[in-house]
């Protein structure tokens, strides 16, 4: 019999596979404990730290700012015209902009612009951190009494934060803004059934769950590919695959579903 196949093999593998899970989802938590604490310390943003904070929030925020606002303008155009046309052929027509910045504004726009930052900011931030533990530059940062969490990854952290929630605070506005062009045009006649519909849509409890949806989808962007990046893998044999950084992109997806979720019940239930 093959010794892959060997029943006493099955659990042992199974039991390996729970730990390095139960393992990767505590340094998650625990890192982000340590973040957050970083954060609201005063003692963390000393000359050398806000250099490096305000460096990388510019490199993470303004390559992509513009591209990103123009995408989604054009997303919003050609969302608003296909639901405001489906919604006329159905005698819906009154309905079709309350679903025009339900769907787009509260749900769409913050996820697409927290899966934006990750692709073109943060997983690539946790790669540059992986490099850096590999070639022993976090290591000779601790010899030299310094804190490789403090002085590398919590710039990154907070910029991968920073990026996220702009491109969305920044995206909803240009979304409700070509939600209003693509339905009443260039003119003001609208503005008032505009602004009670609006004010009906983000309620205070819409709006709460809004904005908590949005600060956790940046945490979750900005930090699990930094935890990815931080540590190593449990099992030497999986040293040099792929397998860690898959887990990290599986499991911030995992998050960001979770979130999504969470926030249809709060909204919706």
């Amino acid at each position: 019999m093959n010794a892959s196949l060997h029943p006493s093999i099955v659990p042992r593998r199974l039991w390996a596979q729970a730990r390095r899970w139960a393992v990767a989802w505590w340094r998650i938590i625990y890192l982000g404990a340590v973040v957050m604490v970083l954060m609201l310390s005063p003692s963390s943003y000393g000359r050398a730290t806000r250099w490096r904070l305000a460096r990388h929030m510019y490199q993470d925020t303004a390559p992509i700012l513009l591209g990103f606002t123009v995408l989604a303008a054009l997303i919003s155009l050609v969302i608003t015209r296909i639901v405001v046309v489906t919604a006329l052929s159905y005698g819906l027509s009154r309905y079709a902009l309350e679903m025009v910045i339900r769907v787009l504004v509260l749900e769409l726009i913050p996820l697409t612009a927290a899966l934006f930052v990750a692709m073109r900011a943060t997983i690539p931030n946790g790669t540059q951190l992986a490099l850096m533990r590999q070639s022993g530059h976090l290591q000779a940062l601790r010899q030299r009494g310094a804190d490789p969490v403090r002085m590398e990854l919590l710039p990154r952290v907070v910029a991968g934060v920073y990026a996220s929630i702009t491109l969305a605070a920044l995206s909803c506005v240009v979304a409700l803004v070509m939600a209003y062009l693509g339905v009443y045009g260039l003119n003001t006649a609208g503005l008032p059934v505009y602004t009670r519909m609006f004010g009906q849509v983000f309620a205070p409890q819409i709006t709460l769950v809004f904005v908590l949806k949005t600060v956790f989808f940046s945490l979750a962007v900005a930090l699990i590919p930094m935890a990815s990046g931080l540590y190593e893998s449990g099992d030497a044999r999986q040293a040099q695959q792929p397998d860690s950084e898959l887990g990290g992109l599986a499991r911030m997806f995992a998050v960001l579903l979770l979130i999504e979720v969470i926030s249809l019940m709060g909204n919706y239930y």
